[in-house]
Order: C-alpha cells, then structure tokens, then sequence
C-alpha cells in the first residue's frame, strides 16, 4: 500500500538493525575479500558491501564495521585488494569471515603493484589506491582508485550472498552461518 500522507511518514516507528539487515538479504550481493597491509601487516576480511562507483577516474567502494581489526590496516596503509571469490570458495570466505580469521600467508597470494596481498585463487581482483574514506553510521566506507586489475580465473562461477547464506549461482545458497563483514 503506498501512502501520499506526509504525516505517516513521521508516526512511522524506527527501523531496526536486524529488521534492515533482514530486507537487504533478499539483494543478492558478491562475496569478496578485502586485504590491505603489507608484510607483517597484511589482513584480510570477507565483505559484500562493495559497489564500482566511476568509471572514470575508475573507482569503486566497501564499506567495513569501525570496529573491524582490517580498519587501520586499510586507512594506515592508503591500499586495498578487493577479491572477488568464486563459487569454490566459500571456505575461504568463512575463513575470513570472523574476528579471528585465517592469515593470509596461509593461503596463496601475490603482491598487487601497491604491494598489498592478491589471493591468487580469486575469480577476478582489483588494487585500490585509497582516495578517501567517509563516516558511514556504524560503517566506514572505503572509495578507491583502481589501479591494477585482473580476471584469472575467467571460466568460474561467482560466490554469492543471499538471505544469510552463501552459495552459488547455479543453486539455492545454503549454510547454516551467516557471514558478518568484520
């Protein structure tokens, strides 16, 4: 029912969290891992909040929790790596998915130019040099400028988040544990 009274929108009750996250899971969204740092510094976390946002200059955004232990690792070292996962990948997006999470020497990878970790199983990658970051509610959002790219594994199916759950395209996404983006 669509309502044209202006009232209404002001008696209407505050949205909650968990009601909103609710309604977004029905957006079917990617799944991605963000890593940032170098050497010792180098993290990651798995995250579906990435949109492209130019395509010239070419950027793109993600957002993370404040809270986030990849936060200062991002803002501290001014890059990003955002890797797309494909449907094989759903372990490694779990593994990555929490506050203790998987370390990225244990999994294959490769310097990006900016020196910041690629995973070098992901569907598709691209290496952000960070332009700016944004107050975004409980959230920071991250735009970068992309400066190197790359689709190695052309021939794979994409990792996809929806209602909570993981899975992939050709079926229903399934799991039992949701994916919160750290």
């Amino acid at each position: 029912m669509t309502t044209t009274d202006p009232e209404a929108l002001h008696r209407a009750k505050p949205v909650e969290g968990r009601t909103l996250r609710d309604v977004c899971g029905h957006f079917v969204t990617g799944v991605t891992v963000i890593t940032a740092g170098r050497g010792e510094t180098a993290a990651g976390t798995t995250v579906n909040s990435f949109t492209s946002v130019s395509l010239e200059p070419p950027l793109v955004l993600f957002c993370l929790h404040n809270e986030s232990r990849l936060r200062p690792v991002v803002q501290g070292g001014g890059a990003y790596v955002v890797n797309f996962l494909s449907s094989h990948q759903e372990k490694l997006a779990r593994a990555f998915a929490g506050k203790s999470t998987a370390a990225i020497t244990d999994v294959a990878h490769h310097a990006s130019v900016t020196g910041v970790p690629v995973l070098s199983e992901a569907l598709a990658f691209l290496s952000c040099r960070l332009v700016n970051a944004f107050d975004g509610g409980d959230h920071t959002i991250f735009v970068g400028e992309v400066v190197e790219l790359g689709v190695p594994r052309q021939a794979q199916e994409p990792l996809i988040f929806f209602r909570g759950f993981l899975g992939a395209l050709e079926e229903e996404p399934r799991g039992v544990h949701p994916i919160f983006d750290g």
